[in-house]
């Protein structure tokens, strides 16, 4: 699953990232990269970025980080993670 990201309540589509990049690690790279490069730009809203991604079984620590840039621009326009853990289809 992608991220998408949309209007709370409408569904109104924004974008899609990663659309075959299950790891939460290139996903949170990739919405880091668009909040920089267009996120910012959005009127204030509730905006929504679900990101679906896979277990990783085989984790012995580190990962992914969401910046305090990332998450300043996120707060300035009004937009939520929602994070949905999926099972790994193997």
């Amino acid at each position: 699953m992608p991220i998408i990201i949309y209007v709370e309540g409408s569904r109104e589509k924004i974008e899609e990232l990663c659309i075959k990049e299950w790891g939460l690690p290139a996903q949170i790279f990739a919405l880091e990269t668009w909040l920089m490069d267009k996120g910012q730009a959005l009127v204030g809203n509730k905006y929504v970025a679900d990101i679906g991604f896979d277990i990783n079984k085989d984790a012995t620590g580190g990962g992914a980080v969401l910046s305090a840039e990332s998450m300043a621009i996120m707060g300035k326009i009004g937009m939520d993670i929602y994070f949905s853990e999926y099972p790994s289809a193997e």
